[in-house]
């Protein structure tokens, strides 16, 4: 299997995935004034470690929009799926589903195959998190090969904090090829 790395200060692709209000959402958009977008890849619906990541987000939520970064989580997952999901999901940011095993491998992302039945029905992408900036380029990237390893939100807050405020003119880091 070939992998794409994506690189950092990569423009991200356009990708428009359903949500359950029955929208097409672009993931890197920004929405609700904001001019920064905060792509959450999260493995599923079988996950209790991305629920609970999910959750914490929330929590978060007014804070990064503070910041003038946006939010959105996008699984793999179904509609129905998603929809089940929704009782134990306590958001109110977007949430896409339906990401396709070609778009997870465009972002560089790690996909699993399930373990049974049990764990889910399809193939899934591996946690990944994506900050794209004012221009569309990939500000931070974070991909992890397990559910157990994601950013802290609150070092990622304080570390957008830092990125965002002018008087510390910090570029894109990791671009040295």
């Amino acid at each position: 299997m070939t992998t794409h790395k994506f690189i950092a200060g990569d423009v991200f692709p356009t990708i428009q995935l359903p949500t359950l209000d029955n929208n097409l959402i672009n993931l890197s958009e920004p929405q609700n004034g904001a001019d920064w977008k905060l792509v959450v890849v999260y493995r599923g619906k079988h996950c209790p470690l991305c629920t609970r990541y999910l959750n914490e987000l929330e929590t978060l939520k007014s804070r990064f929009l503070a910041l003038g970064v946006d939010i959105v989580a996008v699984s793999a997952d179904s509609e129905a799926q998603l929809t089940s999901h929704m009782a134990q999901l306590s958001v109110s940011f977007p949430i896409a589903y339906g990401l396709t095993i070609e778009q997870m491998q465009m972002l560089g992302l790690y996909i699993s195959e399930p373990r049974s039945e049990q764990e889910t029905d399809h193939i899934f992408a591996e946690p990944g998190l994506f900050v794209i900036n004012e221009k569309g380029q990939v500000q931070v990237i974070d991909i992890s090969n397990g559910p157990f390893v994601r950013p802290d939100l609150n070092v990622l807050l304080s570390g957008l904090e830092f990125i965002r405020n002018p008087e510390n003119n910090y570029p894109i880091r990791g671009m040295y090829n």
